[in-house]
């Protein structure tokens, strides 16, 4: 599964290393380099919800590994392109294969996994995502100073591999099983932080408790629930908002490193591979921290960690977008690339924490859609301000990297927002839950991962199970 989000971001981080290249070998600008970018990822946003209602009801893995084959033809016609409309098109094409990724992976790693470990599980996630962008820019970019049709060949080989690799993965059981058969945990158990707002009393909001209905309901209800979950939103939008400058930082930072610091292409990506590692260092500390910290009694802790990141990031980037040593920049840009990425982790795993189980697949869809349509913006954006509003060359690209900051610290703001709504979401997510439980499947539901129908609930009153012994 990392290796899968390790893919897409390699390819995201290549056409920015290879932007010098393309430039020069298709007569484009930085706008037009934005513009490669955001076509795929605006496809991504449109077929997310499609591929989050497949991840509910067909055989993921079967799925997943033919989408990755498609990528591979898609990045193999890109290296053969000739002009920028042709290169444009095989990117829409790209798009289409790499929006299965987000909701299926999020789905596969809900099922393959029980609620005590699935925050360790999303920083081992997520750390595939950056050590792909860092193969982008460090490996493809070094492969693009010679040839950028040979970027693209490099990456579109492995996925054929890695497809092989996920077709075989065992399909897990999916939705509530038993914690103690199939490959994971249950989708019936309380996460940590459910438990603790159990345990504090904490009231739930009783117009928005669901039960098993949620198996059988459409894609506007759908999207209206989900999206009616008030920290859900807030989630939704400070992860557009670090994703956003993520992307822009991704798409644009080898051609702006080469020109504030003076350096060749080599050591600019070199550089770039040293935040890099400051960024993974980032993910996996922050989300065992998130974890500690709730098992602590800290049940706001995976907003409160990503908030206070999203903070200190703005506050890092700065000094190093403003000075033109790269000694100084160094130390200050990764620990920036620290906080940046020590959002996504804590998110992740908090997200699971205020959405009831049987929505997952489909509010992963959604929230795919909307984030990475806000991201999807950043590269066009970011290359119009560089070229045209702001200036031209590496003075455009210094100030809007350092406008764009505030996107990063507005982030921060919004998710300790999030204090005030999150334990009331989680108790009632947590009541949804038992609800599901206590009342079992409706008709209607979706049939089961081996395509056998759920049988519907016997008639008369709903009795306790026995207790099991120890």
């Amino acid at each position: 599964m990392a290796c899968v989000l390790a893919l897409n971001s390699a390819d995201s981080a290549t056409v920015g290393a290879s932007a010098t290249q393309l430039r020069s070998a298709l007569h484009i600008d930085n706008a037009d380099i934005g513009i490669l970018v955001a076509v795929s990822s605006l496809v991504a946003a449109a077929a997310s919800i499609p591929f989050g209602i497949i991840a509910d009801r067909w055989r993921r893995t079967r799925v997943l590994g033919f989408t990755i084959v498609t990528w591979s033809a898609a990045m193999l016609w890109s290296a053969t392109a000739g002009s920028f409309s042709e290169l444009l098109w095989s990117r829409l094409f790209l798009g289409m294969g790499t929006a299965a990724a987000g909701p299926i992976v999020a789905s596969l790693i809900g099922d393959y996994f029980g609620s005590a470990e699935r925050g360790r599980i999303y920083s081992y996630i997520l750390t595939g995502e950056l050590a792909g962008a860092g193969v982008g820019f460090a490996i493809t970019g070094d492969i693009a100073a010679i040839s950028w049709r040979a970027a693209f060949v490099a990456l579109a080989l492995p996925a054929m591999y890695l497809a092989w690799q996920v077709l075989h993965l065992p399909e897990p059981e999916r939705g509530e099983q038993d914690p103690l058969r199939g490959m994971g945990g249950a989708a019936s158990e309380p996460t940590d932080a459910q438990r603790l707002a159990e345990e504090r009393g904490i009231q739930p909001d009783p117009a928005r408790i669901l039960g098993p209905e949620v198996r059988s309901m459409g894609l506007r209800d759908a999207v209206r629930v989900v999206l009616g979950i008030r920290t859900n939103v807030t989630l939704i939008i400070a992860s557009a908002c670090g994703y956003f400058y993520l992307s822009g930082i991704e798409t644009f930072a080898v051609e702006y490193v080469k020109e504030q610091y003076g350096v060749d292409q080599a050591l600019a990506n070199l550089l770039l591979f040293v935040l890099g590692v400051g960024a993974v260092g980032g993910v996996l500390l922050a989300g065992g921290l998130s974890d500690r910290l709730l098992q602590r009694g800290f049940l706001t802790s995976r907003v409160v960690v990503p908030g206070v990141a999203a903070i200190l990031a703005s506050f890092l980037f700065l000094p190093a977008i403003l000075t033109r040593s790269t000694i100084t920049a160094i130390p200050y840009l990764t620990a920036a690339a620290f906080m940046l990425s020590a959002q996504n982790p804590p998110i992740d795993a908090g997200r699971l924490d205020i959405v009831p189980p049987l929505l997952w697949g489909r509010a992963e869809g959604i929230r795919t859609a909307l984030r990475t349509a806000a991201q999807s913006l950043a590269p066009p954006i970011f290359g119009f301000m560089s070229n045209s509003v702001l200036g031209h060359g590496r003075k455009g690209l210094q100030l809007t990297f350092s406008v764009t900051l505030v996107l990063l610290l507005a982030s921060g703001v919004i998710l300790l927002r999030a204090v005030r709504t999150y334990p009331a979401d989680v108790a009632t997510a947590s009541a949804s839950r038992d609800r599901e439980v206590r009342q079992g499947p409706t008709r209607g539901a979706q049939p089961d991962s081996a395509g056998s129908p759920v049988p519907p609930p016997p008639a008369g009153p709903v009795w306790p199970d026995p207790p099991v012994p120890t």
